[in-house]
């Protein structure tokens, strides 16, 4: 069930310890046996971040409506879905509008970011963690996205522009990354 997922694990190269802490996380909650896929397991949810780019490496952004905060797009596996980097084309796509998304030939598909982090408690959602599995993507018609509902707004931003933003480290971690990968 988790085979794709631990086999993406095994291949990535942590950058810090906060990092290898979270991949350690997420092979426990694999070794739980209980799927992560979805959202019916209450304590964790596997999800999938895109950063996409645009031919001169911006990044796009999305002001997260519910968050309220800039974020790269990315969101829950399907139960049935077990490959992450098709999750988080998935929901680029849906979150874009971008139909032309590819992979970054420099990561094709091979995952950019490990991140786990906290879902607060929500009405009748308990707090629980996001397993982020991040991906790189480029798109040729950056002028073609479309804001979804999950959005306020789609940006492009310079990478160094995106790490002015307001946040978390994990995310300003994986954006070094992304400098470095271009």
């Amino acid at each position: 069930m988790h085979t794709a997922v631990k086999a993406a694990l095994a291949k990535h190269i942590c950058e810090d310890d906060k990092e290898a802490q979270d991949c350690a996380f997420v092979r426990r909650c694999l070794d739980e046996g209980i799927s992560c896929f979805g959202q019916l397991n209450r304590k964790a949810h596997l999800t999938g971040s895109a950063f996409v780019l645009d031919p001169s490496h911006r990044v796009l952004f999305t002001f997260h409506a519910k968050l309220k905060r800039w974020l790269q797009l990315g969101g829950h596996s399907e139960a049935d879905e077990h490959c992450l980097s098709a999750t988080a084309l998935r929901e680029a796509r849906e979150e874009s509008g971008l139909t032309d998304l590819v992979f970054h030939p420099a990561q094709m598909p091979r995952l950019l970011d490990v991140d786990v982090h906290v879902i607060p408690e929500r009405k009748t959602n308990p707090e629980h963690y996001h397993l982020d599995f991040r991906y790189v993507f480029l798109t040729c018609t950056p002028h073609r996205i479309v804001v979804s509902s999950e959005s306020q707004s789609l940006e492009w931003y310079s990478i160094e522009e995106a790490m002015r933003l307001d946040i978390d480290p994990a995310l300003s971690r994986a954006l070094g990354k992304l400098k470095r990968l271009l």
